[in-house]
């Protein structure tokens, strides 16, 4: 019987969502909706292009992965995400009673602890997982932008 797809597995794949975005210019955050272990839903961040400061990759996955099983709530679903979730994302989260966020870099500065915002009480969550690869993305981006200015 084949094991199940582990948590560094799906932050792979919210990495890849992350390449996507910085190919595009585009703060490089990704996110991966999983449920039953497949992924129903992908994102990332599209503010530049959409110009809409709402465009964040987990934004992007709660709409795809609301409309894939064609309901607002998200339970039983996982989302893994690149980096901490900000506090809208979280609110967005809140609201759509996703069961489990796992993401991998901590956002000391913007992220949903930081400003002390609150998960539903019965989503769980786990961080760190592919921290450095998840960091180094983001830092690369932000060296190479502020080399341009």
């Amino acid at each position: 019987m084949l094991e199940p797809f582990d948590d560094a597995y799906f932050m792979k794949k919210a990495l890849q969502e992350a390449e996507a975005a910085l190919d595009r210019g585009e703060i490089p955050v990704g996110a991966v909706i999983v449920s039953d272990n497949r992924i129903i839903a992908k994102g990332h961040n599209l503010t530049e292009t959409l110009t809409d400061v709402t465009a964040h990759a987990e934004m992007q996955a709660i709409t795809a992965g609301s409309s894939f099983l064609g309901g607002k709530y998200l339970k039983d679903c996982t989302l893994y995400v690149t980096l901490e979730p900000c506090q809208m994302c979280a609110g967005a989260l809140y609201w759509s009673q996703i069961s489990r966020i796992v993401f991998g870099a901590s956002d000391d500065h913007r992220g949903y602890r930081k400003m002390g915002t609150q998960l539903h009480p019965k989503t769980q969550v786990s961080h760190g997982i592919l921290a450095s690869e998840c960091s180094k993305i983001l830092d690369d981006f932000f060296k190479a932008r502020r080399r341009l200015n």
